[in-house]
């Protein structure tokens, strides 16, 4: 594992650095032909006459620069995979990681598309054109030559490559973590080797049905990659409404919507397949839980020392639970309530009646432990726990007494009322 991470970190540094040369370069030649500025400020001028028409023509074809930020999502997605000793030490590394990506990429953009714009003719952008696609693999070529050009190409691919693998690796540790936790994927999708077979099939198939072509898959992504910060900006809108900074965090909710419209507007491609996956994962984790509505749903179950001591102390009796429930009350309500199972159900005085007080949660939590807790109030035994789904907390319970704890030996009896 050390011995990967340090392969990425020299790739990552070895990417990184080519950037920096290529962008040193291209300033330099900037520089040293002090007529390029003034004649691509005088082109602009001819051709879109004033300001406020380049500002207009920008903000049209601003949503094309949604490739430039693509990196965001695998931030995101390997935020499980940061290390911290607490939860608020993982998120102050979280922003530490997102801050340094965006610094890099925010001074990186500006860099080369200044560069790339001023040393690079119009018709080599265009389809067919060197630059097409790879504009700073052109530069590198261009004022570096070609072995300098071939590396560049080299770890461009080699980073492309770890990019994907960086996702799939996020990928790998929230499906795991959640989605089977959730009851919307079967217990294979815990294993990793099934789920990169799964990301592997699920990549080829996008490859065919794009035909191989970058620039179509290229408007899918950004689709992609522009709901996703437009849904994070839309977040932290929310969480600031309160305070002055809503209104520029607003601002840039609103471009980012803007952007993600027109962005869908032009390439429909996105929007079908992020529906297609939409569409899967809904019909896919419906089947799932339909599927597995007829399992325990309870992975463990956790006794603590009073519950243990509550159960296991009347080894030659059959343990007989009422499960009701939580609510505050006093010796005198369980004596009513012991009196009257007694009655219903004609046990006698000599035999042990425990409370099973049963705390209903959240029904998104279709797998947990049942932590189970124990308490004397008066002369009655109570044990207490927390599930979504009561009749399953009452059979796990009665099945982990009956064959998993050894100090209790005569076997379990649900009395059947829940009052």
């Amino acid at each position: 594992m050390k011995e990967a991470i340090g392969v990425a970190v020299a790739l990552v540094a070895l990417y990184l650095g080519l950037n920096v040369v290529v962008c040193l370069v291209g300033m330099r030649e900037i520089l040293r032909h002090s007529t390029l500025i003034p004649d691509w400020k005088n082109t602009l001028f001819a051709q879109h006459g004033n300001p406020l028409a380049m500002l207009g023509i920008s903000l049209i074809l601003f949503p094309k620069l949604a490739l430039g930020l693509s990196g965001f999502e695998t931030g995101v997605a390997v935020m499980p995979l940061i290390k911290a000793d607490d939860p608020a030490g993982r998120v102050r590394n979280a922003r530490k990681l997102l801050v340094s990506a965006a610094a890099i990429t925010s001074i990186s953009l500006m860099i080369t598309s200044v560069i790339t714009t001023l040393l690079i003719e119009p018709a080599q952008f265009k389809e067919g054109g060197e630059a097409n696609g790879r504009a700073l693999a052109y530069l590198a070529h261009s004022y570096l030559g070609s072995g300098f050009g071939s590396l560049y190409d080299l770890s461009t691919i080699m980073i492309l490559a770890f990019a994907g693998a960086s996702a799939m690796t996020g990928l790998l540790s929230l499906i795991p973590k959640y989605l089977p936790r959730f009851g919307m994927a079967p217990e294979w999708a815990r294993a990793s080797r099934p789920l990169v077979l799964v990301f592997m099939a699920v990549s080829l198939v996008v490859t065919l049905l794009f035909r191989a072509n970058v620039d179509a898959q290229g408007g899918a992504y950004a689709t992609g990659v522009l709901v996703l910060i437009t849904s994070a900006a839309a977040a932290v809108t929310i969480s600031l409404w309160k305070r002055a900074l809503r209104w520029p965090f607003l601002l840039i909710t609103l471009v980012f919507v803007y952007t993600t419209a027109l962005n869908v507007y032009e390439g429909p491609e996105g929007l079908k397949i992020a529906s297609i996956f939409i569409a899967t994962m809904i019909v896919s984790s419906l089947l799932s839980r339909a599927m597995r509505s007829t399992e325990l749903r309870i992975c463990g179950i956790d006794l603590d020392p009073a519950a243990q001591q509550l159960l296991s102390a009347d080894e030659d009796q059959i343990i007989r639970l009422v499960a009701r429930r939580p609510r505050p009350e006093t010796v005198a309500g369980f004596d009513a309530a012991d009196g009257n199972i007694r009655n219903i159900h004609g046990l006698s005085a000599t035999e042990r009646v425990y409370f099973f007080e049963l705390e209903r949660t959240d029904a998104s939590e279709f797998e947990e432990t049942l932590r189970v807790t124990g308490e004397r109030i008066g002369k009655h035994s109570v044990v207490r726990a927390s599930r979504p789904v009561v009749a399953n907390a009452i059979a796990a319970l009665l099945v982990h007494l009956e064959k998993t704890t050894p100090p209790i030996r005569a076997g379990a009896a649900f009395l059947g009322h829940l009052f």
